[in-house]
């Protein structure tokens, strides 16, 4: 984990914030970081962890984690982090040999017409539920990178979010755990199926991290520009936004983050 980005957003190993929906969101940049961050910061923090990896393999996973201290291999051997391989799955499905499986596959429904999330929101639900007689971890935490690989999967935008509000209501609501998911955004896009979910995201998310690539262009020193979004209702009953743009440098083991134009690059 970044202990600089904790200081951002104000948490904590040790009182770790729950029943919250945080959405990443990436704009002409790769926002992986992000992801990283809240895998090992959820596993250190001793919360059961779901990972769904739709975009990457367990490989680049582990790889990143072990830079920030974590091993994921170990979370997996204590049933403390159940990790999905998307890809993996996809093949196995697309290049099976037709015999049935003694565990259905989660993404059976790509063979179809990508209607029926119920296996995927089974195997979900089935993972985040506290074992019975087994360690008790904090609570439990549905990690998915990256949602919109859904949709170009085939998967009907109402469907999806249908399996978003399954999820929420069987982690943040009656696990009182936490979701983080990321998807891939970007204010010119004709995609609308994959903007209508952005928006959607949005309107449930107690804290958005907008990752977005300089409008500049690449450069050595600013990496990108990241917007934290949180909610807050305490005043006069309404939500309302609370903004705060920083920039920020990707380290090898670590982020750095500045306000813009404070880079020691441009100073």
């Amino acid at each position: 984990m970044f202990a600089a980005l904790n200081e951002l957003l104000g948490v904590s190993l040790e009182q770790p914030e729950r029943s919250q929906l945080t959405l990443l969101c990436a704009t002409k940049t790769d926002a992986g970081f992000l992801v990283h961050h809240f895998l090992s910061f959820y596993l250190r923090a001793g919360c059961k962890v779901c990972f769904l990896a739709l975009a990457q393999s367990f490989s680049h996973y582990s790889f990143g984690a072990q830079k920030l201290g974590v091993n994921l291999l170990t979370a997996k051997e204590q049933n403390q982090l159940v990790f999905f391989e998307g890809l993996k799955s996809a093949n196995q499905v697309l290049f099976s040999d037709g015999q049935e499986s003694e565990n259905p596959n989660p993404f059976q429904f790509i063979s179809g017409d990508g209607s029926d999330l119920k296996g995927l929101y089974e195997f979900v639900r089935t993972s985040v539920n506290p074992p019975v007689g087994g360690h008790r971890w904090k609570f439990s935490v549905l990690i998915v990178d990256d949602l919109s690989v859904l949709l170009s999967l085939g998967v009907r935008l109402v469907d999806l979010l249908n399996f978003v509000h399954y999820c929420r209501v069987t982690v943040t609501a009656e696990l009182k755990g936490n979701l983080v998911f990321m998807v891939h955004s970007r204010e010119d896009s004709e995609d609308e199926e994959n903007e209508t979910l952005v928006a959607a995201l949005r309107h449930h998310a107690s804290r958005l991290l907008w990752a977005e690539g300089l409008a500049t262009g690449p450069c050595q020193e600013v990496h990108g520009q990241l917007t934290i979004l949180e909610k807050d209702s305490r005043e006069s009953g309404a939500a309302r936004d609370l903004r705060r743009v920083y920039q920020y440098k990707i380290l090898d083991r670590n982020v750095a983050f500045f306000a813009r134009g404070m880079s020691a690059a441009v100073l």
